[in-house]
């Protein structure tokens, strides 16, 4: 799960960790009450959306005047910002952050994420703070250290040396650089986090590390044991679909090809998705019904999938274990019949009751193609939209 900006903010100044001031606001009339109470002559208007990329698409703003306060707050709300994160289509701006302004000498890249790799918490850290992080990695890799955190012995004030002196911090900065480590893992620990992300770290015109912006991810599995955080989500920056999936319990993720998949299991939707581009096509979803779906559950995925307009057909691929093809079988029928598909269906059962599934698949009288298994189901679904 994502939050904004300021949300992540919030969260970090319970850990301690120093973030910038600023007060998100719903109107131009309380960013420049919000402005006023923060003080100072200058200050940055920001669109919270959950998308990187905000300032190149016009939705971070320094401004030295409260009228430019209202005028760039007017702007950004109800705005549809496009970034290199968002796609074509852009996210629409409903809140907007403002924050004093901060003076800056120097500017770095730190993020706490879990390593895949190592199976650990990783910290990444930069000099070239600001710009996109892959870019640094694609162009000037040595630029990047990333620092695994060993969990039998925990967190040390050995990492944030490392990454101080990594960031070339002096004097009072190295100590801070050292709390701010510590924090930042702490918070990841404590809330769940899968991402912490601070992009850019600087240092200020008084010499102290502060983070001018901050992103928090979680994992959605932990969301059980964080009542406050779940409270954060904010479903207007979700995907329709993917939010109209999670009230039936399904895996549903939205991609950009024109083959819909059904498939039990992550596993076998992530090989769906593999032998798909294989065979020359792009999968339009992942989508996982898990292994105890009903037959309301597969109408619903169903449903969700031909919700997407680039979707030219779909592959089920069901390997009955704890799932009965049966149950899939009258499933499909039923979402079939119900919904009218006007696009090519492939179905590739094996498993429980498979013999069952399939009778029931040929005595529906609709134009199902059944597949002999899944390089076959593939290849019939590519020729089929291709076709």
């Amino acid at each position: 799960m994502n939050i904004h900006e300021y949300q992540a903010k919030s969260i970090l100044r319970e850990f301690d960790v120093p973030v910038a001031k600023g007060i998100v606001v719903l109107s131009p009339e309380e960013a420049v009450a919000a402005a006023k109470e923060l003080r100072g002559k200058r200050w940055v208007v920001k669109a919270q959306i959950h998308a990187g990329g905000r300032g190149k698409g016009g939705g971070v703003k320094l401004v030295t005047s409260l009228d430019d306060v209202r005028a760039e707050t007017d702007r950004m709300l109800g705005m549809n910002l496009v970034t290199h994160q968002t796609g074509a289509e852009g996210k629409q701006v409903r809140r907007v952050y403002i924050e004093k302004a901060s003076e800056i000498e120097r500017e770095f890249y730190l993020s706490c994420l879990v390593d895949r790799q190592t199976s650990r918490v990783a910290f990444i850290s930069s000099t070239e703070g600001g710009v996109d992080i892959e870019e640094v990695a694609a162009k000037t890799p040595e630029k990047i250290l990333t620092l695994s955190i060993d969990p039998s012995s925990g967190y040390s004030g050995f990492y944030g040396r490392r990454i101080a002196f990594g960031l070339g911090l002096e004097g009072k900065q190295v100590k801070q650089c050292v709390a701010l480590i510590a924090n930042l893992y702490r918070a990841f620990l404590d809330k769940d986090a899968s991402l912490i992300e601070v992009n850019p770290l600087v240092v200020t015109g008084a010499g102290d590390l502060l983070c001018l912006d901050a992103k928090m991810n979680f994992d959605d599995n932990a969301l059980y044991r964080h009542s406050d955080i779940a409270e954060l989500r904010d479903i207007d920056e979700e995907d329709p679909a993917e939010v109209e999936a999670s009230r039936f319990d399904l895996s549903y993720v939205k991609l950009d090809g024109n083959i819909g998949c059904m498939v039990n299991g992550a596993g076998l939707a992530m090989a769906t998705m593999d032998i798909i581009k294989l065979y020359g096509a792009e999968p339009a979803n992942f989508l996982d019904v898990g292994g105890g779906a009903d037959r309301e559950q597969v109408i619903n995925a169903f449903k969700i999938i031909l919700s997407d307009p680039n979707v030219e057909g779909i592959l089920v691929n069901i390997f009955g274990g704890i799932m009965r093809c049966d149950i899939i079988a009258e499933g499909i029928v039923e979402a079939a019949k119900e919904m009218s598909i006007g696009v090519p269906l492939v179905v590739r059962l094996e498993g429980t009751n498979v013999t069952l599934g399939k009778k029931i698949l040929n005595d529906s009288g609709l134009a199902i193609i059944a597949a002999d298994d899944l390089a076959d189901a593939a290849k019939k679904i590519v020729a089929q939209v291709k076709g």
